[in-house]
């Protein structure tokens, strides 16, 4: 697929979807094709001496980066060192086998330069910057995004398990402000073990999708679905772009989750659901435009929020935040 129609089409739908081959003619995906040293070779060769932060964990945790007991802490260290030693260290692990080593996020702009001009994904605009993502035999705890992602397999093979965004109440979550790296996480998924202790987990696995990719293969995840993601070779590269294709301007609609938290989550029960039906009248609008009923004119700041609304909501907004 090469076509951003076709991806924006898959944005409106919030439908997870395999693009087979759509990253199988890139030149690092060719390197890859020769071997895990030659995909390694390839990104030291762009490498610009920038620093990163590396987790490590002992090869008896297979790669499963989570809490520790307690949540406490967690089961992997980090450090912050140079790209180029975390990908020989990388390297060095897929034979000696004594640790698991994994690099995230990294943007492709600042750590590799020239990486993405040479190496480019058609589907997106110019502006959308890939990151990537190296390491061993890994398990990156199942977590969600706010923002819709292409992720492009180059180098072994990852293995994404999907939960909608539904699930949630059946995840598990853990705290939204105490996370492995940045993002809350199930702290049941990937477990085989721990029904007695959660046993909700069963209707979340009825609704999980399980989506193996080779390299070449690229998978498109829509924002807010929950996912699991394995590496499942000794040395893996994937590289993703982030993107919100629907933004009316800055403004995150997690700032209004938060708000939203402290407003009226503890309110009594019967405000909550007095609220529950603004929000559904307002905001997500299941019988449509709130003022359907008058002519458009009317509609003030109800109306288009490209016809200025957005300024002026927002604007109102950031009076009674300051009190004013």
């Amino acid at each position: 697929m090469d076509d951003p129609d076709a991806l924006r089409a898959l944005a409106l739908d919030c439908r997870p979807t395999v693009i087979r081959g759509h990253c199988s003619h890139w030149p690092v995906t060719r390197a890859s094709a020769r071997g895990a040293d030659a995909a390694m070779a390839y990104l030291v060769h762009y490498a610009a001496g920038q620093t990163a932060e590396y987790f490590s964990a002992p090869a008896s945790l297979a790669g499963r980066y989570h809490y520790g007991e307690a949540l406490s802490g967690f089961n992997f260290s980090r450090e912050t060192i140079d790209i180029r030693d975390a990908l020989l260290r990388i390297s060095a692990n897929a034979l000696s086998g004594l640790e698991t080593g994994y690099m995230g996020s990294l943007p492709a702009e600042l750590c590799f330069p020239g990486f993405a001009a040479d190496n480019p994904s058609h589907v997106l605009d110019g502006h959308i910057r890939p990151r990537v993502w190296i390491g061993n035999l890994s398990t990156v705890a199942c977590h969600y995004d706010s923002y819709d992602n292409l992720a492009c397999v180059v180098a072994g093979r990852r293995r994404f398990t999907l939960y909608p965004p539904a699930a949630i109440g059946d995840l598990y979550i853990g705290p939204i402000d105490h996370t492995l790296s940045g993002q809350p996480v199930s702290m049941v998924a990937g477990l085989t073990d721990r029904a007695d202790v959660y046993p909700r987990f069963a209707a979340a696995q009825a609704k999980a999708i399980v989506v193996e990719l080779r390299a070449g293969d690229a998978l498109y995840l829509p924002k807010l679905w929950w996912h699991q993601v394995e590496a499942l070779d000794p040395v893996n590269i994937l590289v993703n772009y982030w993107w919100d294709g629907f933004a009316a301007g800055p403004d995150s609609p997690y700032a209004t989750l938060l708000l939203a938290m402290i407003a009226i989550a503890e309110r009594p029960a019967p405000e909550r659901a007095a609220w529950r039906a603004y929000f559904d009248h307002y905001v997500f609008r299941p019988d449509g435009h709130p003022l359907a009923h008058l002519p458009e004119e009317k509609h003030g700041v109800l109306g288009p929020l490209a016809q200025g609304n957005y300024g002026r909501i927002r604007a109102s907004v950031m009076r009674m935040l300051r009190g004013a």
